[in-house]
């Protein structure tokens, strides 16, 4: 049987991990609820955003440069994760839904038509590994993000595909469904066609609970309104798609920080439930190693005496 002190030492050690884990369980749930908050408050402005994206994505004329359709030669991907780990299995599902995209389309990752953009250390860390073709790495978005601060991410993916250094963008990310479930999606976010809005619009929004109210809706993406734009239909339409891109891809860091504190939280808590669980197994152990040196000693203190009388 383990010695009593190396037991303690032990014990000692994983009582302080629980009270580590556990800490971070809390600030975790804290930060969940709130980027659950501000997720959820924001899916109504980026269902319409999508919606009206559809519409002037289908016009077929004075439509701006960052809506039309050309034919792809180069691709990027865009992988969004984390900065820090400690989250389950959050930055590797993104991971193998890369991974398995890759291999269902015959796709050679070092083929140079392909780039990379990651967001978050941990996609940053895989690619440079890989020895992936980076484009950008974006990383410390905040845990509460702005749209000031997804704008630069957003104008670079928007920038290159106005000038035509890929002319194709996935991205591959994680969806906040509830505090117990996140989903991993890879959805197209250029070029902007009315069937892909309509097919990320359907797996964004929940079947049941809040906001499913709007899949009775979603109809109205198929339905192609007819606007009447001054002064200038090319000037506009061009600030106003740039600003539905910006404010769909802020919606989607928002869906992943949720997502990421989510995860983290239930990790944090089973690490804490198995330090407690592995805690009175060896506060078990060490009194049972307790009991056997005094016991040890007892028979000692018995056989000694019983000498000494004969």
């Amino acid at each position: 049987m383990e010695s009593s002190q190396n037991i303690k030492t032990r014990l000692k050690s994983i009582n302080n991990i629980g009270q580590i884990t556990k800490a971070m369980e809390l600030v975790a749930a804290t930060k969940m609820r709130k980027s659950q908050e501000i997720a959820l408050l924001s899916r109504p402005y980026s269902y319409a955003a999508l919606e009206l994206l559809a519409n002037i994505s289908a016009r077929q004329e004075n439509l701006p440069k960052l809506l039309r359709k050309r034919e792809i030669k180069k691709t990027a991907f865009v992988l969004v994760t984390s900065d820090k780990g400690l989250a389950g299995s959050f930055n590797s599902a993104v991971i193998r839904l890369f991974e398995k995209y890759a291999r269902e389309n015959n796709i050679d990752p070092k083929d140079d038509k392909y780039y990379f953009i990651a967001i978050g250390k941990k996609a940053a860390t895989y690619l440079q590994n890989k020895g992936l073709k980076v484009a950008e790495k974006f990383v410390r978005v905040g845990d509460h993000t702005t749209p000031k601060q997804t704008n630069a991410v957003s104008d670079f993916i928007s920038d290159g595909y106005l000038n035509e250094d890929w002319d194709e963008v996935i991205v591959f990310s994680t969806y906040f469904k509830s505090a117990l479930r996140q989903e991993v999606l890879a959805r197209r976010l250029f070029p902007v066609e009315l069937a892909s809005i309509k097919k990320s619009v359907e797996e964004i929004i929940p079947s049941t609970g809040r906001f499913s109210e709007f899949r009775k809706g979603q109809n109205s993406l198929m339905r192609i309104d007819d606007y009447t734009i001054e002064p200038s239909p090319m000037a506009i339409l061009k600030k106003l798609a740039l600003h539905l891109v910006r404010m769909s891809f802020y919606h989607l860091i928002l869906e992943t920080n949720a997502s990421e504190y989510a995860a983290r939280r239930v990790a944090m808590k089973n690490a804490s439930d198995n330090a407690k669980e592995l805690s009175d197994t060896l506060t078990l152990q060490y009194n049972k190693s307790r009991q056997a040196n005094i016991t040890r000693e007892l028979t000692e203190i018995v056989s000694s005496i019983e000498s000494l009388n004969n």
